[in-house]
């Protein structure tokens, strides 16, 4: 019988933290696709879909049975818009201070795929941010963090001083949603610390 072997197709430092902290093995390899939202496209449909879509193109590189693909797609969302990644100080300082004093959903799309089955899900967090003046907008966009992260702000590092509250999944927030993650590698044979490993 053949070990399952990860494969995560994501360069996320915070994913791969995420995976550090379950104990799991894994090789990374990046997926390259395009992640415009489709016309008419919501935001859970479109984080399940670029996540599936990543599982799909770095194992099409991997078709061994053995090589499972883990890949996610995290966004926030506020009043039906979509904030990914900002891509300069101008936007990450409208998203700021549209998330400033307000509740906001984040959204992270997980698919797990090997070649006998797909899993794919969502998880949502809802989190509320205090009120952010434009001198700590500016102080916050003066640092490095804002720049890699869907919303503008990483809740893990100096960003988690405007999270006043949330609700459901903090590691969600971070950009891999431990619980739901654990569960689908579980179903799939990988070793975690918690869990032994399945022979394929």
């Amino acid at each position: 019988m053949v070990e399952r072997r990860l494969i995560l197709a994501s360069a996320s430092p915070r994913r791969r933290e995420l995976l550090d902290q379950l104990g799991v093995r894994y090789t990374i390899e990046p997926a390259h696709i395009d992640e415009a939202q489709r016309a008419g496209e919501d935001a859970s449909g479109y984080v399940q879909r670029l996540a599936q879509e990543k599982a799909q193109a770095v194992a099409a590189r991997f078709p061994a049975p053995e090589f499972v693909v883990l890949a996610a797609d995290t966004t926030v969302v506020i009043d039906a818009t979509l904030l990914g990644k900002p891509r300069d100080k101008d936007e990450a300082m409208r998203m700021l201070s549209r998330l400033s004093g307000r509740w906001h959903t984040v959204l992270t799309g997980v698919c797990v795929r090997s070649a006998s089955a797909t899993q794919c899900l969502v998880v949502a967090t809802e989190v509320e941010f205090v009120a952010l003046s434009p001198a700590v907008c500016e102080a916050y966009l003066a640092t490095t963090e804002a720049w890699d992260k869907a919303g503008g702000y990483g809740i893990q590092g100096l960003g988690g001083a405007f999270v006043r509250a949330i609700r459901g999944s903090y590691s969600n927030v971070v950009g891999l949603p431990l619980c739901e993650t654990w569960q689908l590698l579980c179903a799939q044979g990988i070793a975690t610390k918690l869990t032994p490993a399945r022979s394929a």
